[in-house]
């Protein structure tokens, strides 16, 4: 999402903890929160072999990540729904704010297979 645009509505937070609490009642969400923005935050950039410390804020970011959640899900379609269905609430209580929810699953070592 984008930085610097304000809390979201009490409505988005409402929806969300009966969307969450829902899902942690099935057993599919496992964990997840929401972040502060990046004027705290601390990049560590490997570049070439040296490491290099970047403190915030980030003039360059336009976009940033907001919250996550680790969820489990028994199939790739399921997952994909409940996605859609995480996306519409936003939509419907936030409506002026760009978000960019993105659906990832998680490695599970140097065996599994990546994109």
């Amino acid at each position: 999402m984008e930085e610097g645009i304000g809390a979201p509505p009490q409505s988005l937070f409402e929806a969300m903890d009966v969307h969450i609490g829902e899902r942690a009642a099935k057993g599919v969400f496992l964990d997840g929160g929401g972040l502060y923005g990046t004027e705290d935050a601390v990049n560590f950039v490997v570049d070439n072999g040296t490491v290099t410390r970047v403190d915030g804020p980030y003039a360059e970011s336009k976009e940033i990540v907001g919250g996550w959640a680790i969820m489990q899900y028994g199939s790739l379609e399921e997952a994909v729904a409940d996605q859609q269905e995480f996306a519409e609430l936003h939509a419907k209580h936030w409506p002026e704010v760009k978000v960019v929810a993105t659906l990832r699953q998680i490695s599970e070592g140097p065996d599994a297979p990546s994109a």
